[in-house]
This record gives structure tokens, sequence and C-alpha cells, in this order.
């Protein structure tokens, strides 16, 4: 088994949106270990970002949960930067997140990328 990493990249480019993103994983991939969150402007994900996230359609978390919830900041060690599923298996290797942005006066609007990285375990090539 390998441990590989996958980015899945959605677009924000509308102000009080939901996004809805399918992604799928390589079909050798068999379990997802972990997933962070991330943002080219980490306080618009922080102040503004609430998401849903299904693997397989099985929810791991409900819509609106909050994406400062499964951030991680700099001072984390870099090997606890994933929010931890106990190796969630692959079936059809499908991913589905709802990403809802909010109005919030901490963070007024602009255009944002938001990431989600998958930590995953695949078979040996």
């Amino acid at each position: 088994m390998k441990i590989v990493y996958k980015r899945f990249d959605i677009q924000i480019d509308s102000p009080e949106q939901t996004y809805n993103r399918d992604f799928e994983l390589d079909k050798d991939i068999q379990t997802i270990n972990g997933i962070a969150l991330t943002s080219n402007y980490d306080e618009m994900l922080y102040y503004r970002g609430e998401q849903g996230l299904l693997i397989n359609g099985a929810e791991y978390f409900p819509d609106n949960y909050e994406s400062k919830l499964l951030m991680s900041g700099i001072n984390t060690p870099v090997d606890k930067r994933y929010y931890t599923l106990e190796n969630a298996p692959v079936l059809n290797g499908k991913i589905k997140i709802v990403y809802t942005d909010s109005d919030n006066s901490n963070a007024p609007f602009t255009p944002y990328r938001v990431s989600l990285y998958v930590k995953a375990t695949k078979t040996a090539a």
C-alpha cells in the first residue's frame, strides 16, 4: 500500500452561492485516510465557508459544516494537518462536496479558490 495525496479545486466566483461538485478518485485508491481544506484566501474559507461532504454516497460531514473546522494552521505539525477519516472505503471512487459561501462582515467577498485535499491509500504498483 502507498499513501497518495489528491487535490480538488472549486472556484468561488459569486458571493452567497452554493457550489455542488463531484470528484472522482483514481481506480487504484482503496481508502481515504484524511481530508483537509485550504484556500488561496484563508480568511474567506474561515469566515464564509460551509460544506457537506459525501464519499461513495455516505455522508461524512453534513451540509453547513463550518469550513474552519476542517482547516489547519501553520503551527500545526505537517503530519497532523489532515482530519482523520479512519480509512473510509472507496467503493465507487466518488466524492461530492456541497460548498456554500455565506456573507460575513469579517471577510468581504472577493473571488477565491477552495481546495479539498484527500489523503488516501492505493495499491502499490
